[in-house]
């Protein structure tokens, strides 16, 4: 298997490993989003830093320590990236309990072009013409969404937003893949772990008198956090990014289906005219950056 066919492979993983995501947090769906929260991000620092210690990463960690520590800017910027990123997680495990899956998708299927206009804003990027409408397209499609929904799909809103600014934040972060992702959850682990403490003081912490199953899945959501981050790390390193692009809406597309399909939630002809918006203008934007990027090689 030559090298780029690896990323792709790992990569695919990655949005596939994403958009099964749903039935792993429906499993666990009895405990409370604010409990499965706390457990992730403890059992998420634990894992990454056991992770560190077998791939011999403890000197990357310490260079990248020692990298923020002196660098203010990036300290406070990768601080407050850890809680975009715990806000994010919060609002998917949210919604998926929820029964809100539909709009779960729906955050992820914007959210590329919430990073398009953060890019314009903060990074002086520039948007061609087909671009600019795909943009439009999309906006009239979430203005179609909230007129069906009757109110504003601030889960969809909230997800596509904090991911763009974790990802912008994460864009100019000098860290690797394992070891910022401890670094992260080492800034929201104190709180994580008194709020645990506090749940088990008020004899509230569901961990305790939960079957093993529950207790195991709760355990490994260090791992479902750190396997697609680590296949998604590789295989980029390998492959396009146009090509990236192109793979993400996997995640998505399949939260959809798992919505409407396995989990039966309302999709009406006034929702598929909405998506068709956001399906246009992925599409176009995304012919059109790939148009691009082929006349820059």
């Amino acid at each position: 298997m030559n090298k780029e066919l690896k990323g792709i492979l790992h990569v695919f993983l990655a949005y596939v490993l994403w958009g099964l995501m749903p039935i792993y947090w429906k499993t666990v769906a009895h405990i409370s989003s604010d409990e499965i929260l706390a457990s992730r991000v403890v059992w998420s620092f634990i894992f990454t830093l056991l992770l560190i210690f077998v791939l011999r990463d403890v000197p990357k960690l310490k260079r990248d320590l020692h990298e923020l520590w002196t660098d203010k800017k990036a300290f406070f910027s990768l601080m407050i990236a850890s809680y975009l990123i715990t806000a994010n997680w919060f609002t998917f495990i949210f919604a998926v309990n929820a029964g809100e899956l539909v709009q779960t998708s729906l955050g992820y299927y914007i959210n590329p072009l919430f990073s398009v206009l953060l890019g314009i804003l903060f990074l002086g990027e520039r948007l061609a013409d087909a671009q600019k409408i795909a943009v439009g397209i999309a906006a009239a499609g979430v203005v179609i969404l909230t007129v069906t929904y009757g109110q504003l799909p601030w889960i969809s809103l909230i997800l596509a937003s904090t991911f763009a600014f974790y990802g912008l934040i994460k864009k100019q972060a000098k860290v690797g893949a394992i070891t910022g992702l401890s670094i992260e959850t080492f800034f929201v682990l104190p709180i994580a772990f008194l709020y645990l403490v506090y749940l088990f003081s008020q004899d509230s912490l569901q961990f305790v008198d939960s079957d093993i199953l529950t207790v195991l899945l709760l355990m490994l959501s260090g791992i479902a956090t750190a396997l697609p981050l680590l296949l998604y790390a590789s295989g980029t390193k390998s492959i396009p990014l146009y090509l990236s692009g192109f793979i993400q809406y996997i995640a998505p597309t399949m939260m959809l289906i798992l919505g409407v399909v396995l989990y039966n939630e309302p999709f009406s002809s006034k929702e598929w005219v909405g998506f068709s918006f956001i399906w246009i203008a992925l599409l176009l934007f995304s012919i059109s950056k790939f148009i691009q990027v082929k006349r820059s090689l």
